[in-house]
């Protein structure tokens, strides 16, 4: 449905979409992303199998693969832990949302969809009373305002095993790459088996502290292994992915070749005495599901 508007005899066309269109689609997405693991990390786990050169290493792929396998044959979560409901909203600057607030329809979306995809609820109400809220709300919501009159949103259920091993750091402008290598590098062996490798890295560069942690989380929704179309991120990816994997952690922290299936770095400006630099971990089960209304 569009209204339109009258201002100063012109004329603004608002596409109007309701807030239970939008939680019933965000119910649906809870429940997809937690029991099917996307076609791309699955090839890329398959792909790992044929490099990685531990029997154990090997061993702990197949399983992986097999697990997803079941989960999406029986409809069942990949993993036990599914996570904080992490949500990224694209809203068209000519969207209207009616019959209720945009935060309210995602987060009723998050609570039926866990209730009704029998996925655990893992969120506390303060980090310190550790209460739980009993329905995996409230989800963690990053909005950007885009052209256009529709909604985009991807939904990303984040596990704590990875987060918990996720860090963000600025340097000084002076370490440059070395630091940055550095930095990811120790992240990744001080993290050991806890994530659930092969991992996928993703690392945020520039702005503020806020701004790279950010990224960083952006940047584990591209495709996994598909380059950053800026060619420094990409240079830095390729670089960042050989020392990751040098690192000899492999499946499961067993040894091996593969720590990691990929890294992937998005970056923005920052300020001239400081050098941003965020790290997010993210365990083989990379899960999102995404839906344009």
């Amino acid at each position: 449905m569009r209204v339109d508007f009258t201002k100063s005899n012109e004329y603004l066309v608002m596409r109007e979409i309701s807030a239970q269109t939008i939680t019933k689609h965000v119910k649906d997405a809870c429940i997809e992303a937690c029991y099917i693991l996307p076609d791309d990390v699955l090839g890329s786990l398959k792909d790992a199998w044929g490099i990685e050169e531990s029997a154990a290493g090997k061993t702990v792929i197949d399983e992986i693969v097999e697990n997803a396998e079941i989960a999406r044959a029986e409809h069942v979560p990949i993993c036990q832990d599914t996570g904080l409901t992490l949500v990224f909203v694209e809203l068209g600057q000519d969207v209207h949302i009616v019959d209720g607030s945009l935060y309210d329809a995602i987060n009723e979306g998050v609570r039926q969809g866990y209730e009704e995809g029998y996925l655990r609820k893992s969120i506390v109400r303060h980090p310190l009373d550790r209460v739980n809220t009993a329905d995996n709300t409230p989800a963690v919501i990053h909005t950007e305002i885009v052209p256009g009159d529709k909604v985009k949103i991807t939904v990303a259920p984040k596990g704590g095993g990875s987060e918990n091993m996720s860090i963000a750091r600025v340097l000084k402008p002076a370490e440059g790459m070395n630091g940055v290598r550095k930095l990811v590098v120790d992240t990744v062996k001080n993290a050991g088996p806890s994530p659930c490798p092969p991992i996928i890295v993703g690392v945020g560069l520039g702005g503020t502290m806020e701004k790279a942690a950010l990224l960083s989380k952006k940047a584990l929704l591209r495709e996994v292994g598909k380059p950053s179309s800026n060619p420094i991120d990409a240079e830095i990816e390729r670089d960042l992915l050989e020392a990751v994997n040098r690192t000899g952690v492999g499946p499961a922290g067993l040894g091996g070749r593969v720590t990691a299936l990929a890294v992937h770095v998005e970056s923005y400006p920052c300020h001239i005495a400081s050098l941003p630099v965020a790290i997010t971990i993210q365990c083989h089960a990379a899960r999102h599901k995404e839906f344009e209304i």
